[in-house]
């Protein structure tokens, strides 16, 4: 018993950094130029956030239910499960995000984009386009490789931070039936990156933190709103 105490979560790692990062590099060079594509998509998130309205709202959320499940298959259940056993679990998870997308999101309309005028929501838009325009930047600037780049649409962490951010443009109260699996994604990434000594495995759960105080001070604010 006392063995296993002697345990840390670097020496319960199944990958290296570099195999991890192998993993990116393989996954871009196979898929290129699919990351345009998936680029587009953010860019037209974007654009939909500025029109607005029901059916804005709607798009909004199919396009990332496309992208939730699209990584559930290809990032986690055809390449990261090679080396993580625990990957098809994640893969099932972010297949139910994408199902809760879907069904919430575009079937019965509640991911109703609002304009940035509240706190949550400028913070929200801020993490959205930090998603999109900065994170695939991280990567060269911590010494990796452009192939090795993590974009929005297409790896994990980039669109569930883009996620949150939309969760916070939700109106005056986020739409918190859409945070549990993002949240804990982000904790995951932060608790992997973390034991390969990733100089950035403090940006996932970070975000994640933030977005769950800004939520419950939302709530706290505007209690008498209420989101059907």
């Amino acid at each position: 018993m006392t063995e296993w105490l002697s345990y840390s979560l670097r020496d319960l790692l199944m990958f290296s950094p570099r195999t991890y990062y192998r993993l990116f590099e393989l996954y871009n060079i196979k898929l290129w130029p699919l990351q345009l594509f998936a680029l587009a998509l953010g860019v037209a998130i974007f654009l939909l956030w500025r029109r607005r309205g029901d059916m804005a709202g709607r798009a909004i959320a199919a396009i990332l239910a496309l992208c939730w499940l699209w990584i559930a298959y290809a990032f986690h259940w055809q390449r990261y499960a090679t080396i993580n056993l625990a990957a098809n679990y994640y893969a099932l998870a972010f297949s139910l995000e994408a199902l809760l997308l879907l069904w919430l999101g575009v079937v019965r309309g509640r991911l109703s984009i609002a304009p940035a005028k509240r706190l949550h929501q400028r913070i929200g838009l801020l993490l959205f386009v930090f998603s999109l325009l900065c994170f695939p930047l991280l990567g060269p600037l911590l010494g990796r490789s452009w192939s090795q780049v993590e974009i929005f649409g297409m790896a994990p962490d980039p669109t569930a931070v883009a996620t949150l951010g939309l969760i916070l443009l939700n109106g005056v109260r986020p739409a918190w039936w859409l945070l549990p699996i993002p949240v804990a994604w982000c904790l995951v990434s932060g608790t992997t990156l973390w034991a390969m000594d990733a100089p950035d495995f403090m940006i996932a759960p970070l975000v994640a933190l933030l977005t769950i105080g800004l939520a419950i001070d939302s709530c706290l604010k505007y209690p008498l709103r209420i989101q059907h």
